[in-house]
């Protein structure tokens, strides 16, 4: 058998490994010669990477694991978390542990449909990675949720962890007075990360020699604080992570010494249009900040969608954003009183962007911050876990057509029974949903979007908490979970195996 055959089979026995479900059939002898459509399968693997929550003392911390039971899954599986090695780092340098032990997990992963809960106090709460097989893996998500009630970056900071990649946007970012941004980057693997990391304020790049080839070791979590990388103060920043080999977590902590903080995950790949979904009816001040990537300008069309329809904020009808430059600009109180998403669009040509608003809630010296990044639609199903009877807010946009959506609460994480609600949302609009509450609720519970029919549509969970008299909260947007794969069918040919 020649080298080329070999090859062929080789990877034919990689794609089904892959899949767990990948069939040699026999060819269709009907004569019709259409392709047959891929099927959906459960994925068999998933990895989550959770940065470390804080570093006050003061910080209690929340998680929330959950997995939605996913029809066709296989019927055995494992799912665990465990600690991993924290790294004090300038600018990536002096490992405070090179090789650290894994830790035990403040949670164990329940079965799918029931949530897990667990806690931690303080500032030692360490990142955690984790992996869910079989059964477990299909649209599995981890909750973190930190209150902090005094001193840099108090308030609510949310996260639901993070899938690793190997290239992030964060459009957003600050090294700017009162501000403290660090990003983390947790490798979850068992070999070393290598990554480049990347700087971009109003005039362009920042000279940042410090960024590039930065090893992150196996099992382990590196916080870098923004300013370590560069000497310039900038209001506005977009941060780009590019991992060379390997993969990582990545999620940019922002805390400001008097606007709270909280986390800014990675924002959904440059587009030419982009929605931000989710901003709190009561938001006082809403930042829009854009990056172009290319080598072109970019003119966007803003629009809020709101619960009666979209409508253009009064001053701010358009951004320009010239290429390599971050591009911001002040909404105001766009969503005055109502539910809101931002919808961009091009004015004329097509130029991919990515783009994030900071959000605030309250007034004066009480009020909190919160970051919504553009994020993708959801293709087939969401979930968001860590959610109790109160203070959760659910948000839907449908930025196209109309469509008809299904939203589960499951099981409490001590008790309660599902329960399950369709709603319709109007093309062009934001909804802020009357959030199902599982029945006999005893505990968190976690919250499923499915849609149904109609045009594509994306969400955002709010999550509130009162701190005397600061209104502290953190959304977290809800893109697709990927709990499912395209595999395509494949049929024997057995002249592969001529010479």
């Amino acid at each position: 058998m020649n080298r080329t055959t070999l090859s062929l089979i080789a990877a034919a026995a990689a794609l089904a490994a892959v899949t767990g479900a990948a069939t040699l059939t026999a060819p269709d002898t009907s004569g019709t010669g259409t392709a047959r459509a891929a099927a959906r399968l459960p994925v068999e693997r998933t990895s989550l990477a959770c940065p470390a929550p804080s570093a006050s003392d003061l910080a209690e911390t929340a998680y929330a694991s959950f997995t939605p039971v996913t029809e066709g899954a296989a019927k055995e599986g494992t799912a665990e978390l465990r600690t991993a090695a924290r790294q004090t780092t300038d600018a990536g340098k002096d490992a405070e542990e090179k090789n650290g032990k894994a830790g035990k997990a403040p949670l164990k992963p329940a079965e799918p449909g029931k949530p897990a809960t667990g806690e931690a106090s303080g500032a030692d709460a360490p990142a955690l990675v984790g992996t869910a097989e079989g059964r477990y893996a299909p649209g599995w998500t981890v909750q973190q949720t930190t209150e902090v009630t005094a001193g840099t970056g108090r308030g609510l900071q949310g996260i639901g962890c993070t899938t690793p990649d190997t290239e992030f946007w964060f459009p957003g970012a600050s090294t700017g007075q009162g501000r403290t941004d660090y990003l983390h980057l947790t490798n979850p693997d068992d070999s070393a990360a290598v990554v480049d990391i990347e700087l971009y304020g109003e005039q362009g790049p920042l000279e940042s020699a410090v960024g590039e080839g930065m090893t992150v070791p196996p099992h382990s979590t590196e916080p870098i604080l923004l300013s370590t990388l560069t000497a310039e103060r900038q209001t506005d920043l977009t941060v780009h992570v590019t991992v060379r080999s390997g993969r990582l977590g990545a999620a940019v902590q922002a805390l400001d010494d008097k606007l709270g903080g909280d986390w800014l995950t990675a924002a959904a790949d440059p587009a030419d249009s982009l929605v931000l979904p989710g901003i709190p009816a009561d938001a006082t001040e809403v930042r829009l900040v854009a990056f172009s990537p290319g080598d072109t300008d970019a003119d966007l069309r803003i629009r809020l969608a709101s619960p009666t329809g979209g409508f253009t904020p009064a001053g701010n009808e358009t951004l320009h954003v010239k290429p390599g430059m971050t591009t911001a600009v002040d909404l105001g109180d766009v969503t005055r009183g109502e539910a809101g998403s931002l919808v961009l669009t091009p004015t004329d040509r097509s130029v991919p962007v990515v783009a994030a608003v900071r959000v605030l809630r309250g007034k004066g010296s009480a009020r909190e911050t919160a970051f919504i990044p553009a994020t993708r639609a959801i293709e087939t199903r969401a979930s968001a876990a860590g959610n109790d009877e109160k203070g959760t807010t659910l948000s839907l946009t449908a930025p196209g057509e109309a469509a008809k959506v299904k939203v589960t609460a499951s099981a409490g994480s001590e008790g309660g029974t599902p329960v399950s609600r369709t709603y319709t949302i109007k093309a062009g609009t934001t909804q802020n949903v009357e959030v199902p509450v599982p029945s006999g609720l005893k505990g968190m519970y976690a919250l499923t979007v499915e849609p149904l029919s109609g045009g594509p549509v994306h969400a955002a969970r709010t999550l509130t908490a009162q701190q005397d008299d600061v209104p502290a909260f953190t959304v977290q947007t809800l893109p697709d979970d990927r709990g499912t794969v395209s595999v395509p069918e494949t049929e024997e040919d057995l002249s592969v195996l001529q010479e």
